[in-house]
C-alpha cells in the first residue's frame, strides 16, 4: 500500500513539472530553421555606409598632404616655442604637475637706436635668416610700435657684455630697438611711445627702476647706442633708469672712490677708459674724455647716495 502511494505522489510531481515548463523555450531550442549569429560573423557581413569610406578617404588625403611638408622649412618662433614646450617633458620618468612654479619672465630692458635708416629696414633685418639679431620691440620715429618676439621669448640683441654679474643679457632682458640712424634726436612721439611701453612692461614684469639700461652700458666699447641725444632725464623722471640731481651737487668726498662705485652700478671696469667714456656720454654729454673730472666725481656720488 505504502509503494503504490509513493508511486502516485512521484507521478503527480512529474507531470507537474511538464505542464510548468515555458513552452515558447523549448520550441525555439528544438527547432531546426533556428540561426545563431555570432558576433565576429555580424562584423564581418556588415556593409560600411559609403559616406564613412568618403570621409576615410579624405582623412588619408589630409595626412598625405601634411606628410609632404618640408620637414626642413624654418619654424616661426611660436612654433619653436612650442616645440622646447614639449621636449620640455621627460617621457621616461613619472610626471606629477605641481601647483607652484613661475615662467620665466624678463627682470631688465635694454634700449638700442638701430643704426638704420627707417622701420621697415630693421623689420626687414630681424626677419633675415643671416642676420642673427632680433629685438622684442621696435618703435618708430612716428611713434609706431612693432612687438617682433613675445615678451617671454629670448631675443638677440644683447651680444657679448657684462653688467654686474650677468653676461648673458639676453636671457634675461627685453630689447627694444629706436628707429635712428645714431646721430639725430629721438622725436617726442616715439619717446612717448617709448614711455607708454615701459610704463606697461615694468608694471607687468615688475621690472626694477635699475634695471632699465642701454646697450652701450652692457657692453662699452663695443656699442654706443642709444646715442648721446637720448633723454635718459626724462626717463628717470618717470621710473625708468636712474639721473642726477642736476641743481645741486655735491663735491665727492676725498675718500670717494669714483671706480669702485661705477663697478657696484654694474659696469664691467676691464676697460676703464671706455667705461668712462660710455658714462660720460649718458649722463654728462658734452666731454667724452676717459678722464674723471671734478663734475664727473660729483655726478657719480650723487647717483651712489641716491640709488645706492
Amino acid at each position: 500500500m505504502l509503494n503504490i502511494k509513493q508511486f502516485l505522489v512521484v507521478g503527480v510531481g512529474l507531470v507537474f513539472l511538464v505542464a510548468c515548463s515555458p513552452a515558447k523555450k523549448t520550441t525555439v531550442l528544438q527547432n531546426p530553421q533556428t540561426a545563431v549569429i555570432k558576433p565576429s560573423e555580424a562584423i564581418e557581413n556588415t556593409v560600411i555606409p559609403k559616406d564613412t569610406v568618403s570621409l576615410n578617404e579624405q582623412i588619408t588625403q589630409q595626412a598625405n598632404q601634411q606628410n609632404q611638408i618640408d620637414p626642413n622649412a624654418p619654424l616661426s618662433p611660436e612654433e619653436q616655442a612650442k616645440q622646447l614646450f614639449t621636449t620640455g617633458i621627460h617621457k621616461e620618468y613619472d610626471f606629477a604637475q605641481a601647483m607652484h612654479y613661475d615662467w620665466r619672465k624678463p627682470s631688465y630692458v635694454m634700449i638700442h637706436h638701430t643704426s638704420q635708416n627707417s622701420t621697415a629696414q630693421t623689420i626687414r633685418t630681424f626677419q633675415l635668416p643671416h642676420t642673427k639679431v632680433s629685438s622684442h620691440y621696435v618703435i618708430g620715429r612716428d611713434g609706431r610700435v612693432v612687438q617682433m618676439l613675445n615678451d617671454y621669448m629670448r631675443g638677440w640683441h644683447a651680444g657679448r657684455g657684462k653688467w654686474g654679474q650677468i653676461t648673458d643679457m639676453n636671457s634675461v632682458s627685453i630689447g627694444i630697438e629706436l628707429d635712428n640712424n645714431g646721430f639725430d634726436a629721438f622725436p617726442e612721439p616715439q619717446i612717448n611711445a617709448l614711455l607708454t611701453l615701459l610704463d606697461t612692461l615694468k608694471t607687468r614684469y615688475t621690472i626694477p627702476q635699475l634695471n632699465f639700461i642701454g646697450h652701450s652700458d652692457f657692453a662699452p666699447g663695443r656699442k654706443d647706442d642709444p646715442n648721446v641725444l637720448f633723454p635718459w632725464d626724462k626717463l628717470a623722471a618717470r621710473g625708468f633708469g636712474i639721473w642726477f640731481n642736476e641743481s645741486y651737487l655735491m663735491p665727492a668726498p676725498a675718500t670717494f672712490n669714483p671706480i669702485d662705485a661705477l663697478k657696484l652700478m654694474g659696469y664691467d671696469m676691464k676697460n676703464q677708459s671706455a667705461v668712462i667714456r660710455a658714462f660720460k656720454k649718458k649722463y654728462v654729454r658734452t666731454d667724452l674724455s676717459p678722464v674723471l673730472t671734478d663734475r664727473d666725481k660729483a655726478i657719480i656720488y650723487d647717483l651712489y647716495k641716491k640709488y645706492y
